[in-house]
């Protein structure tokens, strides 16, 4: 049995580039093939993708450039994500919709929520683009609202190659500890790096869970969404 019903995935751009610059076919499809296993097992399946395969903040700094246009080059680079996993997923015969916060009725839904929901039950996944629609937000705070929003019980945070939280960056710290579990308010005092405070302060107020997981090893995701304990459980109350 599923420990979780409905589960909002917070997938990466990197995660889905492997080896190339921008997207990885075999990444692609073995994250389908993951997904679709989820999604004939009764799991009601959002996510949310980041663009970082494309551009990073850092680009504003690097080209001199205005952040709110930077930011929105960013929200159009998780369009063209999101409309690669929808390719991925619909070929692996799994129902598809995409919904932008920025409308582009040509190629994706506008978001709404009761919209979103209803997608959902119906056994649609669906995916989330285009950030908040605004800028200044990272897709870590999009991930915390759209799983308020469309009441998921769990955020999956695939990471590309991190096997949870630690104490510090283990690749340049040796003495760095894995966490288990924590809370939300460990996540703000201590100054981890897990997610913006404005998406810790989302999830933390709005009860939701966080997982914290490597998405490279085989059947990660499925195993999230099982319940079995892997990665890092962050949560509201320690458990």
């Amino acid at each position: 049995m599923n420990m979780y019903k409905r589960v909002l995935l917070k997938l990466s751009g990197e995660a889905l580039s492997g080896k190339g610059k921008f997207f990885d076919p075999e990444v692609l499809a073995s994250l389908a093939k993951e997904l679709k296993d989820i999604y004939e097992n009764g799991v009601e399946l959002a996510i949310v993708v980041g663009g970082g395969n494309f551009i990073r903040g850092k680009f504003a700094e690097e080209m001199n450039m205005d952040r709110v246009q930077v930011d929105n080059m960013g929200m159009l680079a998780t369009v063209i994500n999101a409309l690669a996993v929808q390719n991925a997923l619909e070929r692996a015969g799994v129902p598809t919709r995409v919904q932008t916060a920025i409308e582009m009725n040509k190629i994706a839904e506008p978001y709404i929520q009761r919209r979103a929901i209803r997608h959902l039950e119906k056994g649609r996944v669906v995916i989330f683009g285009a950030g908040t629609g605004s800028p200044f937000f990272s897709t870590d705070t999009t991930a915390a609202l759209r799983a308020s929003e469309i009441k998921a019980e769990v955020i999956l945070m695939a990471k590309n190659g991190v096997d949870g939280v630690y104490s510090a960056d283990p690749d340049l710290d040796p003495t760095a500890v894995k966490y288990d579990s924590l809370t939300y308010m460990d996540i703000i005092e201590q100054g981890l790096k897990v997610m913006d405070h404005t998406a810790v302060t989302m999830c933390m107020d709005n009860n939701i869970d966080l997982l914290v997981f490597n998405m490279n090893e085989m059947s990660n995701i499925k195993r999230a969404v099982l319940g079995e304990r892997i990665g890092t459980v962050v949560s509201k109350e320690a458990k």
